[in-house]
């Protein structure tokens, strides 16, 4: 297991953003985003999205479970599992529209939906770590590689603009 420290919201944006240039251009990738209420899902997750070209607003799908993004003739789809009372509400979400193979998943509160939904390619777990955020990742080791060059890039990124 792969460990960051991340110091503000800017710095968990960049991280979320790092995470689509390391996928790149798979066709499908499914990551759990793991943690407390508050750890920073939502906010790695608007990192991600604005890299991939996804403009407007981004919120939390607590309320509508799934908010469907599209990006580069792709879908991602983006799952807030935390209201699910058990994991056989999964299947009224109407994921079959969305295969795995061929789309993107960022699925908040993974474990509501145990045993139901697809295998990550990538697991974070995020946590309060005093005034920042602590992310652990898991996942296969050239992918974590490609997520650490190229948060580290967006984090020089970070310093020359940071007065």
């Amino acid at each position: 297991m792969t460990q960051w420290l991340l110091k503000s919201p800017a710095e968990t944006e960049a991280f979320g953003a790092a995470v689509a240039d390391a996928a790149g251009k798979a066709r499908g990738f499914v990551a759990f985003l793991e943690g407390p209420l508050g750890a920073g899902k939502t906010t790695l997750a608007r990192g991600l999205l604005r890299s991939l070209g996804v403009t407007g607003a981004i919120r939390s799908p607590t309320y509508t479970l799934l908010e469907p993004y599209a990006f580069d003739g792709r879908t991602l789809i983006h799952l807030d599992l935390y209201r699910l009372a058990s994991p056989r509400e999964v299947q009224g979400l109407g994921l079959a529209d969305y295969p795995p193979e061929q789309n993107w998943w960022l699925v908040e509160w993974p474990q509501r939906g145990e045993g139901l939904l697809p295998a990550p390619g990538l697991r974070l777990e995020l946590a309060h770590q005093g005034a920042g955020r602590a992310i652990s990742a898991a996942g296969n080791e050239d992918l974590l590689s490609a997520i650490a060059t190229a948060f580290s890039g967006r984090l020089k990124n970070i310093s020359q603009t940071t007065p």
